[in-house]
């Protein structure tokens, strides 16, 4: 099917998927109101076959060691597949599924899978890295950029992690764990039971971002947005804690957007 650009509808809830331009959620609107900050780069965009930074670009499978491109010198950061074109497989009016086939600078074949689904309430994003052939490790998550402000209030960030990660001056865990910190933030915090992160706009929305994975990224030292990312490991977790994709096992993730007015 052709790239075109996906409007998907349920309620008064509407989304705008751009399979050409990294698989991104572009556009959520409720009630006409747009809750993602705007931009070719911004959206959610789906970060794979790993998320955030890669230490050097460089990981280690078994023996043998890659080199990635540096897009954020001295690392990489945040996968191949929000450069790249993705294809349509299947849409309906409240459901879209794109495909995505890793090639080139990422050293393994495989297939990413995303189904984007929305309700009157919700959207779900599920997440699938597939291979055929070699095994490899690789990551799952999302990167959505919040608007910080909806015409009233600043956005109010709420959520309960085990542990932060602590964060070296190459921005880097380094593997301790510490106490949580107040923000701004730039890290990477540890919930064991889920990813559980409540946004809310006073007076105006709330929306709650979940997950069964364990592991969330906040970013909130710009000032038009906050970002709010569920995946399934911490930075440099190609290398530091690798998920691995068989031909019998993919790596699977999901996470949910519910949203109530105020």
């Amino acid at each position: 099917m052709r790239n075109e650009d996906i409007t998907l509808t349920a309620g008064d809830a509407e989304v705008t998927v751009v399979p050409g331009n990294g698989g991104r959620v572009s556009g959520l609107r409720v009630g006409g109101v747009e809750l993602l900050r705007q931009g070719e780069r911004y959206g959610s965009f789906p970060m794979v076959p790993w998320c955030g930074r890669v230490r050097d670009g460089r990981f280690r499978d078994g023996a043998t060691v890659h080199q990635l491109p540096l897009n954020a010198p001295p690392h990489a950061i945040h996968g191949t597949a929000r450069d790249a074109a993705w294809r349509t497989a299947r849409t309906r009016t409240d459901e879209a599924v794109l495909t995505y086939d890793l090639t080139e600078p990422w050293p393994y074949p495989g297939r990413v899978t995303q189904q984007i689904a929305l309700t009157a309430d919700a959207l779900t994003l599920t997440m699938s890295v597939e291979t055929y052939e070699s095994s490899f490790p690789a990551q799952i998550g999302w990167h959505p950029w919040f608007n910080r402000n909806l015409g009233g209030e600043d956005v109010r960030l709420d959520f309960a992690p085990a542990w932060q990660e602590e964060r070296g001056e190459d921005h880097l865990p380094t593997g301790n764990r510490l106490d949580p910190k107040p923000g701004p933030w730039d890290d990477c915090f540890g919930m064991p039971g889920g990813v559980d992160v409540t946004l809310t706009w006073p007076g105006q929305l709330q929306l709650k971002v979940t997950s069964r994975e364990e592991w969330v990224v906040i970013y909130d030292e710009q000032r038009e947005a906050v970002c709010v990312e569920p995946q399934t490991g911490p930075p440099d977790g190609l290398n530091t804690l690798p998920r691995l994709v068989t031909p019998l096992e993919p790596l699977e993730a999901s996470t949910t957007w519910t949203w109530t007015r105020l």
